[in-house]
C-alpha cells in the first residue's frame, strides 16, 4: 500500500468518525418541549442554569447530553384514595389534575428529581395532591364539606397549585372526584325520599280541598237556584205554565184550570 493510498484511506475514516460525531452531537427540540443541557463530567457536572431554547441543539456528546421536558398541558387521572374530614367521616378522593411545566423551570425540576416527567407525575405530584386534599378536608366537619362543597374544592385546588409552583409547574384544572361516605348518601335518600313523599301528600290535600271547594261551590249555586225558581213560582204562573203544558182533552173546571170541580 502505498503512503498516498494509506493517507487516503486516513483521511476517509477521519471524515466518517468526524460525520458521526457531528450527527450524535447535534439533536433537535420537538416543539413543545424544552431542552436542558446535562453536564456528566468535571467541575461542571449538573445542569446549566440557562434552559435551552426549541431548535437545534449543539452539544459534546462525550461529556454532555440533552433531555427533552415537554412544557404543554398534561392530564392525570389518579387511583381514588380515602381522606378523612375533621369529625372522622371517610371520604373517597378520584381526582384528575391538567398541569404543566412552567416556561424556564425544567433545569430546576430536572436538578431536583433527576427523573422524566411521567415518573414525577405518578409519585411527587400524587403525593402533592394527596397533602393538599388532606389539609383542606381535615379543616371540615361532614356537614360543611356537603355545604360548601365548592368552597372546598377552591381551596384544595389553590393549596395544590401553590405547592407545584414550588417546584417549577402550573395547575391548570383539577377536579376532585369526591365521594361521600356510604351512610351520607343513605341519609341524603331518606331525606330526599321524605321530602318528595311530603310534596305528594300536600299536593293530594291541594287537590282534594279545591274539589271539596268545587263541590260547596256547586251545591251553594245549585242551593241559590232552587231558592231563586222557588221565589219566582207564584201561583199564576204555576197555572201560565200548566195551560202551556195542558194536552186539551183533560177537563178544566172555573175560570183557572183545574183538575177537579169545586163542589162548594
Amino acid at each position: 500500500m502505498t503512503r498516498q493510498l494509506f493517507t487516503l484511506i486516513m483521511a476517509i475514516v477521519i471524515l466518517l468518525v468526524f460525520s458521526v460525531g457531528a450527527m450524535q452531537s447535534c439533536t433537535r427540540i420537538d416543539a413543545g418541549h424544552e431542552g436542558i443541557l446535562v453536564k456528566l463530567y468535571g467541575t461542571g457536572k449538573g445542569v446549566q442554569d440557562v434552559s435551552l431554547v426549541t431548535g437545534r441543539v449543539w452539544f459534546n456528546p462525550l461529556t454532555e447530553e440533552v433531555y427533552q421536558f415537554p412544557n404543554f398541558i398534561q392530564t392525570r387521572d389518579y387511583e381514588p384514595f380515602t381522606v378523612n374530614a375533621k369529625d372522622g367521616s371517610v371520604f373517597t378522593v378520584d381526582p384528575t389534575i391538567s398541569f404543566y411545566v412552567v416556561p424556564g423551570k425544567s433545569p430546576h425540576i430536572f436538578k431536583k428529581y433527576r427523573k422524566p416527567i411521567d415518573e414525577i407525575a405518578q409519585t411527587t405530584l400524587l403525593n402533592y395532591v394527596k397533602d393538599a386534599f388532606r389539609i383542606q378536608l381535615n379543616q371540615y366537619s361532614t356537614e360543611e364539606i356537603i355545604s360548601k362543597r365548592q368552597q372546598f374544592e377552591t381551596e384544595v385546588q389553590s393549596t395544590l397549585d401553590k405547592a407545584l409552583q414550588t417546584d417549577g409547574f402550573k395547575l391548570e384544572q383539577m377536579t376532585s372526584g369526591l365521594v361521600y361516605p356510604e351512610e351520607i348518601v343513605r341519609a341524603v335518600n331518606l331525606k330526599n325520599r321524605a321530602v318528595q313523599q311530603a310534596m305528594q301528600v300536600e299536593n293530594e290535600l291541594k287537590v282534594a280541598e279545591a274539589q271539596a271547594r268545587k263541590k260547596i261551590v256547586e251545591a251553594e249555586a245549585e242551593a241559590r237556584a232552587n231558592e231563586l225558581r222557588q221565589r219566582t213560582l207564584t201561583p199564576l204562573l204555576i197555572q201560565q205554565q200548566f195551560i202551556e203544558k195542558w194536552d186539551g182533552k183533560t177537563p178544566l173546571y172555573g175560570n183557572s184550570p183545574t183538575f177537579f170541580k169545586n163542589v162548594q
